[in-house]
């Protein structure tokens, strides 16, 4: 049976530590330098220990020959050195009282050996004799801005509301380091690797119950303790949005998640039955994926299923229609004073009033077509929300258009979602994204994200 208050405060510390110890930090630019440059990069506020048995100095930081050396306690060690060589160290860290480890080295369980899997089921022993929690091995361990944690240098300092958890650390990293461009930001993030103690199970009871984190992204590639997990994920999603990424649904998938981190896998009938139970949203791929992340992240409560389409490009703004009818929302059913006011400025030829709102090929040219359609759709009270679908001829068009809509969702505090067209400026993506307008490439990546987020909140409430 799992202690969930001694779990919560256990992890606490884990994202809170007073100090770090960086074991077997190289001396040159290697694989492992990255995670102290990190903890420089983030100002980690606490004292950082690297450990190297022949240096004096690393960076600036005193070293030390073992962790055991080490004059002050330790919270957290992040153990960088070769598999066969970490049980020696972890026997150092449960003397010396250290809190948790992230083993980074791969070579365990995964690989398929008796030895490797051996090994990882002594280093657990060790850990819990002491009370110490590892995460990993086979991981990049730990982000949490707030606490100036970071599993690789550059990633943002500034926190925010989206919780991680990944049984891959690249693709923990590239999303963290992409997260910017779509207006995301993170209360914690952890990548698990082979999830020899701690399991994606025990950081969604954590992050679930996380006032600092209003959404979680999972990235999976098997689980552990299915009771435990599906309970775990239900209660996370009835207090927030929980965006399941799942991989190993298929033979092929479970082969490669079984010799990345020695995953178990399952099959889509099952995994159908824990996400209809559970509540959670469930994607396929990392398009899917942040997709979803910035969409939840960005979009407000109590969506409505009444859409306006505004476009220029005609045949966009039919193909909007068709993805806003294919995902079960609705047109909105335009009043006629609105009607009336888009007459006044949208170009009487190679238009369309209804909705979707065909503003033509003159307001590429013409900004403030495109300026007023979305006003007049915004104040409609039947409508929920506003799609705009569009392009500038001119990079200076193009500025003058994000800003004007970013103005005009301001304005109305109505949902605006963004979609692009094929030429658009993509570095006015982020524009959009930081004031809180998600920006899709196409219409039915707008449409699949908006649905799955009115879904999600029925589903809540329906519960609540």
């Amino acid at each position: 049976m799992v202690n969930v208050q001694e779990l919560m405060n256990q992890m606490d510390t884990l994202f809170h530590p007073k100090s770090v110890a960086v074991v077997g930090v190289p001396r040159g630019m290697k694989t492992g330098k990255l995670f102290l440059m990190a903890l420089l990069d983030q100002e980690f506020p606490g004292p950082i220990y690297p450990v190297h048995p022949q240096a004096e100095e690393i960076d600036g930081l005193k070293a030390y020959p073992s962790v055991s050396a080490i004059p002050g306690p330790v919270d957290l060690a992040i153990i960088l050195i070769p598999h066969d060589q970490t049980l020696s160290v972890i026997k150092e860290c449960a003397a010396k009282g250290v809190k948790g480890a992230v083993l980074f080295t791969a070579g365990y369980k995964e690989t398929g050996t008796s030895e490797g899997a051996a090994l990882e089921k002594e280093l657990v022993r060790i850990a819990r004799s002491s009370g110490m929690r590892l995460i990993g091995p086979n991981c990049m361990g730990l982000y949490a801005p707030k606490s100036g944690l970071a599993f690789f240098p550059q990633l943002s300092r500034e926190p925010g509301p989206v919780g991680l958890i990944s049984h891959s650390g690249s693709l923990a990293n590239i999303l963290a380091r992409m997260a910017t461009q779509k207006g995301l930001r993170f209360s914690k993030a952890v990548s698990l690797g082979n999830e020899c103690d701690l399991t994606s199970a025990d950081f969604l009871a954590y992050l679930g119950n996380d006032p600092e984190t209003r959404l979680i992204a999972v990235y999976l590639e098997g689980i552990n303790n299915g009771p435990f997990f599906l309970d775990a994920l239900t209660r996370a999603s009835l207090k927030k949005p929980v965006i399941l990424w799942k991989v190993g649904l298929t033979p092929e998938g479970s082969q490669a998640a079984s010799s990345h981190t020695g995953a178990l896998a399952g099959s889509w009938e099952i995994w159908e039955g824990v996400v209809r139970q559970s509540g959670a949203v469930p994607v396929v791929g990392f398009e899917a994926w942040v997709d979803a992340l910035m969409g939840f992240s960005l979009l407000p409560s109590n969506l409505g299923d009444r859409l306006a389409i505004i476009s220029g490009p005609g045949g966009l703004a039919v193909s909007a229609a068709e993805a806003c009818g294919s995902v079960g929302l609705r047109l909105a059913e335009l009043s006629p004073q609105t009607r009336s006011s888009l007459a006044k400025t949208t170009p009487p030829t190679g238009t369309s009033l209804r909705n979707p709102i065909d503003v033509g090929l003159t307001a590429s040219l013409d900004m403030d077509i495109y300026i007023q359609a979305a006003r007049t759709a915004a104040q409609d009270p039947n409508v929920d929300a506003v799609v705009v679908v569009g392009i500038g001829m001119s990079p200076e068009a193009n500025k003058l258009y994000t800003e004007a809509m970013i103005q005009v969702r301001e304005e109305f505090k109505k949902p605006f979602v963004i979609v692009s067209v094929p030429g658009f400026d993509s570095s006015l993506a982020q524009s959009f994204c930081e004031a809180g307008l998600p920006f899709f490439e196409t219409s039915e990546r707008a449409m699949r994200v908006y649905a799955q987020i009115r879904r999600y909140q029925q589903w809540r409430q329906q519960r609540l």
